[in-house]
This record gives C-alpha cells, sequence and structure tokens, in this order.
C-alpha cells in the first residue's frame, strides 16, 4: 500500500460531523501525520506503538487514545504483525461549537474537547465501557451514529480511568506558515526519497540555515530529519518488499545505496531483517 506523509486532510462529507475509519490496514506505514480534527482511536492488537505528540511509549492487548486537534501522531497499528481490529473516529473541530459550551447536558464534553489538547489515553476500565459503542458505529445511519458519538464521548468525559500525555496543552503548534513549510517538506521526500536526499538543499528550500531546519524539523515531528526519512525510506522498502522486489531491489528503489546500511535501518526500525519480513509476508519460512 502507498500513502503520501502530508497535512492529513479529512472530508467525512456534509451529511455527517465524522469521518470513520474501520481497519484501514497501514501496519506496513510509518504515517506521522496531524490533522485539525480530533481523533479517537481504540485498537485491539498484540502490541504496538503509542506515539502522540511528545508522548511515546507501547500498549499491548487495546489501546484507546483522544487526540486533539493538530497533535502530530503515529498511525497505532503501525508494525503489528498479527491480525487486529483498528478503529479511528475522527471529529470536526467546530463540532457543536456553540452548543457545547452554552448545553447544559453537554458541558462535561466540552470539557473533554479542551483536554484534549493534552492528548488523553484511557485505561481498560473505560475501554470496556465504551468498546461496544465504538464497534456498533460502522452499521449504524448517520442519526444513530450522532448519537452514539454523543455517548461515548459523554463516558469519556465521566471517567477517571485515563491519563495526560502531555503535562500542558499541545497547541498552536502548527502556525499556517509552518503548516506549509512542513508540507513542502514532505511533498520533496514523497518525490525524491529514492534519490540522495540532500539536508543542506532541504533547509535552503525553507530558507532556513541548516541548524535552524534541524531544530525546526525535530519541533514539529519530534524526530530528526535522518530519523523521518529512513521511516519513510523503510516504509517505501516494505511496500516494495510485498511485491515481486528482492532485497537489493528494495534497498536501491527505496533510496538506501548501501544494502548493509540499509539491513541495519531497517532491522532497527522495524525488528526484522528486510528477508525475515519478506518470507513472512509471502508464507515463507525465514
Amino acid at each position: 500500500m502507498y500513502m503520501k506523509i502530508q497535512l492529513e486532510r479529512i472530508d467525512p462529507g456534509e451529511s455527517s460531523s465524522f469521518n470513520l475509519l474501520v481497519n484501514p490496514r497501514l501496519s506496513n506505514l510509518f504515517y506521522w501525520h496531524f490533522h485539525p480534527e480530533l481523533e479517537l482511536v481504540y485498537i485491539e492488537a498484540d502490541s504496538g506503538p503509542c506515539h502522540v505528540g511528545e508522548f511515546i511509549s507501547r500498549y499491548d492487548g487495546s489501546d484507546m487514545a483522544f487526540i486533539g486537534s493538530n497533535i502530530p501522531h503515529l498511525n497505532f497499528d503501525y508494525g503489528v504483525k498479527s491480525d487486529y481490529l483498528h478503529l479511528v473516529l475522527q471529529i470536526k473541530s467546530d463540532f457543536l461549537h456553540h452548543a457545547l459550551p452554552e448545553t447544559p447536558e453537554l458541558i462535561q464534553i466540552s470539557d473533554l474537547f479542551e483536554r484534549s489538547k493534552y492528548g488523553i489515553r484511557f485505561g481498560q476500565d473505560a475501554k470496556n465501557k465504551v468498546s461496544g459503542l465504538i464497534k456498533g458505529l460502522e452499521s449504524k445511519d448517520a442519526f444513530g451514529r450522532f448519537i452514539d458519538v454523543l455517548k461515548i464521548l459523554q463516558v469519556l468525559s465521566e471517567t477517571s480511568d485515563f491519563q495526560y500525555l502531555h503535562s500542558k496543552p499541545v497547541e498552536n503548534q502548527y502556525h499556517k506558515r509552518e503548516r506549509e513549510r512542513l508540507k513542502r517538506v514532505y511533498v520533496y521526500i514523497d518525490e525524491n526519497y529514492m534519490n540522495s536526499v540532500e539536508l543542506e538543499y532541504v533547509a535552503e528550500m525553507c530558507h532556513l540555515s541548516k541548524a535552524a531546519f534541524c531544530r525546526y524539523f525535530k519541533k514539529m515531528t519530534k524526530l530528526t530529519f535522518i530519523e523521518f526519512l529512513n521511516h519513510y525510506r523503510v516504509s517505501q522498502a516494505q511496500r516494495l518488499l510485498m511485491t515481486d522486489k528482492n532485497v537489493t531491489e528494495a534497498s536501491l528503489e527505496s533510496g538506501f545505496m548501501s544494502l548493509s546500511y540499509f539491513n541495519r535501518t531497517f532491522r532497527k526500525i522495524t525488528g526484522e531483517n528486510p528477508l525475515a519480513f519478506k518470507n513472512r509476508h509471502n508464507g515463507q519460512k525465514a
């Protein structure tokens, strides 16, 4: 599967305030992204990453998080190798904008939206209370989904079974100029990852010195430029390995000029070597 890394654009359509993704199957892609919409993530899997803003951890069995507007995050199914259930509910940032703070019945949900600026991770008790409702959203019509989303948000607004992922709100992180600059970098990586990517050129493209660009990129993505580029190249190599490409071809076509460096980097990021990944995907013995 191929996907560009970018500011994710979400369009739930005029008939809904939500966008529901059911098992988007991005486990082979390192998808570090952000968007104005608030996002409720629910996943049942053996183990996987929870990387939201500056918070980095792992989960075992399941995870659920409520992520505020424009907080960068990694797809929770990245690197998951076994079967899993992954549901992502994206909520328009202006959802019930005037009604939330002015309607007594919605005050707690309004407070939950404010607290989402910290990033919120829920515990097992909270997951147990809403997992059935979340799993049932796909089968509901627009109005039924609206009602059930309100129920889910109300339960989550009342629970004490949660942790904040940051000590202060993650807000005003992406000014328009910074968003456009970051998008240009993403587009450049997407179009040139298979070739030599020079840090100095990318910095110049952003009208920054090399040192200033490195500080800027780390602040925006929580990764160094080289780490980000390597993750993206490895995700492309995985895509190639799932076709008829061999390890050497995948290495070269994803931008790695050294096969030994490719093998080391692939193992560091995924936990297995490229040949084992290809054999496992194709159902062969390593």
